[in-house]
């Protein structure tokens, strides 16, 4: 049995660390441009969280705090990945029940995530392997 810890990345260094993971689902991003983003999100509530496994980040989540309407206060999910090699280890799933936990312990009404057209995996990940319900359709409107 691996040694897993899950955890919050507080620091400059650790968020670094995770890229090489980020990187695997945010292709667009190089690490400084990441590291600038990290940060100013981090000023608007953003938390980054990981799997760590001797010493090694292998799965990351990038949650904030909402408030709507339609799923109150929630966990909002805007990133969640496991290193390519690490997959189908438990990792994503242990993560994302951490995230869960932590926004039970503060009374929020749900967990809330998008997922790309694309990630067919991950669709059914999230609903056959973490118990989350396909709940709508995000459209976007690119404005460049």
């Amino acid at each position: 049995m691996t040694d897993r810890e899950l955890r919050e990345l507080s620091t400059e260094a650790e968020w670094r660390k995770a890229y090489p993971v980020m990187a695997q689902l945010r292709t667009h991003l190089d690490e400084e441009t990441y590291l600038d983003y990290v940060r100013e999100m981090a000023d608007d509530g953003y938390r980054l969280f990981a799997a760590v496994v001797d010493g090694e980040v292998v799965s990351v989540a990038g949650v904030t705090t909402l408030l709507n309407m339609y799923d109150g206060r929630h966990a909002y999910v805007y990133d969640l990945v496991t290193d390519s090699e690490r997959r189908s280890e438990g990792h994503g799933l242990a993560l994302l029940s951490f995230v869960e936990d932590c926004a039970r312990e503060r009374g929020y009404d749900a967990v809330v995530l998008s997922s790309g057209l694309e990630r067919t995996d991950a669709h059914r990940f999230y609903e056959e392997r973490a118990g989350m319900e396909r709940a709508s359709y995000v459209y976007r409107q690119s404005l460049d």
